[in-house]
């Protein structure tokens, strides 16, 4: 019985059992990413779950496995999630003598500014997704929505302010953006005689977030310059 084993006898028996539950966990996560489906926006890219589900959840020695694996994996296949994303690319992600619909030297240009980035419009969908990656695709979805705002008609300025207010700016938004108590305020202020402009600086503060924040580890991560050295190399 356990009770007639001595010390050195119960610790082993606890290492074993141990290296046999260690041996189990393993097998499990290597059989749940095998079964996982795959993304249908990025091949190549593994999801359990909704990202924002998990976030609430005890699903930390998965997450910690997920982050470690994230770089390396959401580069993978750069042309496959070009092609999935945006279909127009898939031509201009192979060799050809005609003009490529997107070039090494365009890309590389992302890296002057965002501005630059922003610019472009396949540049705004990979970093989209690459901040979708990070849990923070609202910062470039209320860019654009104030972009976009501002070109709209004055008659229909009140509804579109009153739609960009509650998706992002109010307290309780869905998705929403992180600005100071002040502008927030201030905004809600404006909307109520909407403007073009009653959203620049909420506007300005989240271009600010971005372009110090997630324009730098964007330019450092592998979906950026996977697709670089990808697209350098089918110019040779």
């Amino acid at each position: 019985s356990s009770e007639r084993r001595g010390p050195v006898s119960r610790h082993y028996i606890r290492q074993q059992r141990r290296g046999r539950a260690d041996t189990c966990l393993l097998r499990a996560l290597r059989a749940a990413a095998i079964s996982t489906p795959r993304s249908d926006k990025m091949p190549g890219v593994f999801l359990s779950a909704n990202p924002r589900e998990l976030k609430g959840t005890d699903h930390s020695l998965l997450d910690d496995k997920t982050q470690k694996r994230r770089p390396k994996t959401f580069g993978m296949d750069v042309k496959a999630y070009l092609r999935s994303m945006i279909p127009h690319l898939e031509s201009g992600m192979k060799p050809s003598k005609s003009k490529d619909l997107l070039s090494a030297d365009e890309v590389k240009q992302w890296s002057e500014s965002l501005e630059k980035l922003l610019a472009n419009q396949t540049g705004q969908d990979i970093f989209g997704n690459f901040l979708k990656s990070e849990f923070s695709e609202e910062n470039i979805e209320f860019w654009l929505a104030c972009e976009d705002y501002k070109k709209t008609e004055s008659d229909l300025l009140h509804c579109k302010a009153e739609k960009i207010y509650k998706a992002f700016v109010q307290s309780d938004a869905a998705k929403q953006i992180n600005i100071d108590f002040h502008t927030r305020e201030s905004t809600a202020k404006k909307i109520k005689a909407p403007t073009p402009t009653c959203f620049d600086e909420a506007q300005k503060i989240i271009y600010t977030l971005m372009e110090k924040d997630s324009y730098p580890r964007f330019l450092k991560s592998n979906i950026y310059l996977n697709l670089l050295n990808d697209l350098q190399a089918n110019s040779l």
